[in-house]
C-alpha cells in the first residue's frame, strides 16, 4: 500500500495538472470567441458567393470556363486536407485522419492516384509516416489566417488543374456544427460542383453585368480561394471547439482523481492512527 507521504505527493501533482487543463480551457475559449466571430461573419458570404455562382453556372455551358468541365477520365486527383498543428483536443484530427483514409482507400479501389496538400502538422506527420504522396505541406498557418494564403492554395491548385497534373481538387475539412460538434466534411472545389437545387432560393434570377460569361471566367478562380478560406475558418473554429471540451473533461477527470485519492489518504491516515494506538494499547497491557 502506498505511504501517505506518496498519495499526497499525487494528489498535489494532480491539483498542478488540474491549474493547467483549466489555464488551457481558458486560452482557448478566448481563442475561441475571437476566431468563431470571424467565421460567422465570412459564413453567409461564402455561402452566397458559391450560391450565386452555382446558379449562374446552370444557365451556361459547362465548357464556358474549364473549371466547370469535369474531365471524361480521372486517374489523378488532389486532396486539400486541414489538421490541426498541436493536439490536446480530443479526438478532433483522428477524426479529420480517418475521414480522410477511408475516402484514400476508396479512390485506390477505383485506380484513382490521389496527391496531398496538408495543411496542418499533425496530418503532415501522420501522412508522411505512412507513406502518402504528399504534394505541398503548410504548417503554423493557423492564428493568422488572411485571404492572401487562400489565394495561394487556390492557385496552386488550378495551376496544376489546367496543366492536367491533377483531374479533380478535393477539400478536407472540420465543419462548425455547435460547440459539440465538430463534422469531418468532403467537398469537390475543382470542378466546381453543380449547385442543389434546396441551395438556392427559388424563383430568384440574378440580373447581372457584365455577361454570366464574362462573370464566371472572373469570379470562379476567386470562388475556389472563399471556399477555402471559409474552411480554414471552420476549421480553426472547430479546433478551439474541440480543445476546449478535451481540457473540461480533464480538469473534471482531475477533480475526480483528486476525490478519489482524498479518500485513499484518509482511509491509510486512519489505518495508521489505529496502528499506533493498538501498538500502545499493547504496551500498557504488557506492562500489566
Amino acid at each position: 500500500m502506498a505511504t501517505l507521504r506518496e498519495i499526497k505527493r499525487k494528489i498535489g501533482a494532480v491539483k498542478k495538472t488540474k491549474q493547467i487543463t483549466r489555464a488551457m480551457f481558458m486560452v482557448a475559449a478566448a481563442k475561441l470567441r475571437s476566431v468563431q466571430g470571424k467565421m460567422e461573419n465570412f459564413r453567409p458570404y461564402a455561402g452566397k458567393f458559391a450560391e450565386i455562382l452555382g446558379t449562374l453556372s446552370k444557365r451556361m455551358n459547362a465548357e464556358v470556363h474549364p473549371l466547370l468541365t469535369p474531365k471524361e477520365k480521372v486517374a489523378k486527383v488532389t486532396l486539400i486536407h486541414l489538421t490541426s498543428d498541436r493536439g490536446l483536443c480530443g479526438s478532433f484530427n483522428m477524426n479529420a485522419i480517418h475521414r480522410a483514409e477511408r475516402w484514400l482507400k476508396e479512390q485506390k479501389a477505383k485506380g484513382v492516384q490521389v496527391d496531398l496538400v496538408l495543411i496542418g502538422k499533425k496530418g503532415r506527420d501522420y501522412f508522411r509516416k505512412r507513406g502518402h504522396t504528399v504534394q505541398a505541406s503548410h504548417i503554423n498557418a493557423y492564428g493568422g489566417i488572411n485571404i492572401s494564403f487562400s489565394d495561394q492554395i487556390a492557385k496552386e491548385a488550378i495551376d496544376r488543374y489546367l496543366k492536367g497534373e491533377t483531374d479533380a481538387v478535393y477539400l478536407l475539412y472540420a465543419h462548425f456544427i455547435n460547440m459539440g460538434k465538430q463534422e469531418p466534411t468532403l467537398v469537390r472545389l475543382i470542378p466546381m460542383e453543380p449547385v442543389r437545387q434546396e441551395e438556392t432560393t427559388e424563383g430568384i434570377e440574378y440580373l447581372v453585368e457584365p455577361s454570366a460569361a464574362e462573370l464566371l471566367v472572373e469570379l470562379l478562380p476567386k470562388n475556389i480561394s472563399v471556399q477555402i478560406m471559409n474552411a480554414l475558418l471552420e476549421h480553426e473554429t472547430s479546433e478551439y471547439a474541440a480543445r476546449m471540451a478535451a481540457m473540461d473533461n480533464a480538469t473534471q477527470n482531475c477533480s475526480e482523481l483528486i476525490q478519489n485519492l482524498t479518500l485513499v489518504y484518509n482511509k491509510a491516515r486512519q489505518a495508521t492512527i489505529t496502528a499506533e494506538l493498538m501498538d500502545i494499547i499493547g504496551g500498557a497491557e504488557a506492562l500489566r
